[in-house]
């Protein structure tokens, strides 16, 4: 009996253990805001402290309140950089191309739930043990198309010739380290959230089939020049042009740009300024312009904000839209990050029930825009985004695992010292 009951002490403290430990961290219980909540100039002066220590390349972030710009912050270790200077976004691109892919259900080309094979002609989905039908636009907005690429693009170094679109979609080149880059159904559609660089590239040939055009000239013609982005493309022009940041690595040593075949994945190039404008285009304007400035509708931009997929329990992606934590009024916090070798890290967020936001652009650190945006949102709402969770998970696991160590240890071996107390004090007895 008495063996029954250590054994059960033991469990149960195991179970509290890793419940608080899992939970406090989720839940941001043992985590300081970087200044007091609704302090805005506190927490550009903490925001601005901390970018200035963990630069190694060149940074600019705006915070922004109520829709408008509050305050904006650059600095650099070489040429300087102000809101226009241009920065390669990484896979915050694929928010960008979700709007692409929304106007053209706006316009009544496109069907969200209808087999992506209906609307593609120059390349086609290999065969697989699965339904390719059940591939849809929403699914592959959602990343949850059952595509098990895991792409990750590393691109091309200048000189390279760059695959073309449908010769990457076939097998790419430009595989990132870790990702099997076979653009293939390899899980039930709909059944889980994985995500894929694949599905954008897909998307990024739906956008030229559906259009006639191609990716760029539609993404400037519908998306760009509506909201006023000048400063944004996906064909930079990469060469001696004086508002393109140079891009550091992690030893401050500059680096070349890659090019990439999939650019609504991983290649939009844009500034400080203008995706401040493409948060406002989500809000309604000074002038009482609608949300969406006739691009998308306020219906479209709000199931693009609608949960679609969900990992661990958590609801964590719209249409193109990641959806970092809960705002407290029942929507989410929205956006999107991105990353890409050697050291560039974009982040968007913004709380569409308020206008409040943060856009972070740098080059040096892989993940320092991410940190200040996940600093953010637990400032704004009190909430630990989950690519914050991410981040701390390995420290949790850790953790999990000595506490856990110790209470296995520590329940018999505090048993054993009980029972012997209790034997000496026995034998003492019959002595």
């Amino acid at each position: 009996m008495k063996a029954v009951l250590g054994v059960a002490l033991t469990t149960l403290l195991l179970v509290v253990w890793v419940a608080v430990v899992f939970f406090g961290t989720s839940e941001g219980w043992w985590k300081r805001p970087l200044a007091p909540r609704g302090d805005t100039r506190a927490f550009m002066a903490a925001a601005t402290r901390l970018v200035d220590a963990e630069n190694k390349g060149n940074a600019v972030f705006a915070l922004m309140e109520k829709g408008a710009v509050h305050a904006v912050h650059a600095v650099s270790v070489g040429e300087s950089v102000d809101v226009n200077t241009v920065f390669q976004t990484a896979s915050l691109s694929k928010w960008v191309t979700a709007w692409g892919v929304m106007a053209l259900v706006e316009q009544g080309m496109l069907d969200l739930d209808a087999p992506i094979s209906t609307y593609l002609t120059r390349w086609k989905l290999p065969a697989s043990q699965f339904d390719n039908d059940k591939v849809t636009a929403r699914r592959l907005l959602s990343h949850t198309a059952g595509l098990t690429d895991d792409l990750g693009y590393a691109g091309f170094k200048p000189g390279v010739a760059v695959q073309s679109l449908t010769a990457s979609l076939g097998g790419p080149t430009d595989v990132s380290p870790g990702a099997s880059g076979v653009i293939q159904v390899g899980s039930e559609p709909g059944s889980e959230w994985r995500y894929s660089g694949g599905g954008y590239a897909i998307l990024q040939l739906l956008i030229e089939e559906r259009s006639g055009e191609s990716f760029e000239d539609y993404m400037q013609r519908v998306v760009f020049r509506p909201l006023g982005m000048d400063h944004s493309s996906y064909r930079w022009e990469l060469e001696g042009d004086s508002t393109l940041a140079t891009s550091y690595d992690e030893q401050s040593r500059p680096t070349v740009y890659d090019r990439f075949s999939a650019v609504a994945a991983t290649s939009l190039y844009s500034s400080t300024a203008d995706l401040t404008k493409f948060i406002q285009a989500h809000l309604p304007g000074e002038n009482g312009e609608r949300p969406g400035r006739g691009v998308l509708s306020p219906t479209v931009m709000t199931e693009m904000w609608r949960p679609h997929a969900s990992k661990f329990g958590e609801e964590i992606w719209g249409l193109g839209t990641m959806l970092y934590a809960r705002n407290g009024t029942s929507g989410f916090v929205v956006g999107h990050d991105g990353s890409n070798t050697p050291a560039i890290n974009t982040a968007v967020r913004f709380d569409p029930a308020t206008g409040n936001g943060i856009v972070v652009l740098e080059t040096g650190r892989p993940v320092l825009a991410t940190t200040l945006a996940g600093e953010w949102i637990f400032w704004e709402t009190g909430n630990v985004d989950f690519l914050a969770f991410t981040m701390a998970a390995p420290g949790m696991f850790r953790l999990m695992g000595i506490g856990c160590l110790v209470i296995v240890l520590a329940v018999p071996t505090a048993w054993w010292f009980r029972r012997r107390g209790r034997g000496s004090r026995s034998d003492k007895v019959h002595a």
